[in-house]
């Protein structure tokens, strides 16, 4: 593809689904004749995805899942790349669209108060607020908002535990909630609804939707977003940030860590040098290899299917 024929959109919607194998299906079906690649998860709580296509075939797709699904609505953002973010598309079966464990949240039946991006600021600037960044610590340490508490978890399945254990004797006070494109806080904010929280708010359209439509100069982020693909993380207004992933530990690496006398292109990085093994640097080093070998021949390395 080419600069200007890429499109991006991240999307999800929890609304229950009758026969989501069924579904899903029906959309890998679809969404091939459109050439579109990334990852959608269907379940009977909803959908959830990331895809890339040529602009032509963007809207169509979302247009597609939306009409299968037989949805009211679908919470999307848009971005571009230089080329696919993505190497095939992905179509997944799943028990939840978004797994937080097994604990009492449907956010089908309760949800939070809805924040929009230009009403944010003036939430989280109410030192009254305990302000809490849902996603995983990796992606905390990178970007977040100021004054933003981090569970510090590896997972989002870690989140009702954290919940328990630190905010219990809290569940009077004023609590806003954000993620990366709104889904994780969403089902956040159902959960500690069902625990007895009485004021949950959470950014809608998360902060992909906030850097899309807050300039850099009213904005309250700090540093840049993860997401979940080769573009590995933007900034405000979506433009692509200067991070690469470790293929030793896959986290985000900084332009300033690739300096690192740890870094080591598809090797490691000062995350995890110390970590890995030699016989693990050695069969990274054969990765890479490879993957050189193919960005010479104008390819790209695929790697195993999943």
């Amino acid at each position: 593809m080419t600069h200007s024929s890429v499109s991006i959109a991240a999307f999800y919607r929890f609304h229950t689904l009758e026969n989501p194998a069924a579904l899903r299906l029906l959309m890998l079906e679809k969404l091939k004749t459109l050439a579109v690649k990334g990852t959608v998860l269907v379940a009977s709580e909803g959908v959830n995805g990331t895809i890339a296509a040529s602009a032509e075939n963007i809207a169509p797709a979302l247009a597609a899942i939306r009409q299968i699904c037989g949805l009211p609505a679908l919470d999307h953002k848009f971005s571009s790349a230089p080329q696919s973010p993505f190497l095939r598309l992905k179509v997944k079966l799943k028990k939840e669209i978004v797994t937080i464990g097994d604990v009492a949240a449907d956010p089908n039946k309760k949800v939070g108060h809805y924040v929009t991006p230009e009403n944010w600021n003036t939430l989280i600037s109410d030192p009254e607020v305990l302000l809490i960044d849902t996603r995983n610590q990796y992606e905390h340490r990178i970007g977040t908002f100021n004054n933003a508490v981090d569970p510090q978890t590896e997972s989002f399945g870690e989140f009702p535990q954290w919940v328990r254990r630190q905010l219990l004797s809290q569940k009077k006070t004023k609590i806003a909630m954000f993620c990366t494109g709104g889904i994780r806080c969403e089902k956040a904010s159902s959960f500690m609804l069902h625990e007895g929280f009485e004021n949950v708010y959470h950014l809608q359209g998360g902060i992909l939707k906030y850097l899309e439509e807050i300039p850099q100069d009213e904005s309250h982020w700090r540093g840049a977003c993860y997401v979940f693909d080769d573009r590995v993380a933007v900034g405000h207004g979506l433009a692509i940030s200067d991070y690469t992933t470790c293929h030793g530990c896959l986290m985000p690496v900084s332009e300033a860590e690739r300096q690192s006398l740890d870094f080591e292109e598809g090797v490691c990085c000062p995350a995890c040098a110390s970590s890995l093994t030699e016989d693990q640097k050695s069969s990274n080093r054969e990765r890479q290899k490879q993957f050189n070998l193919a960005q010479i021949r104008g390819g790209r390395h695929l790697g195993p299917k999943e």
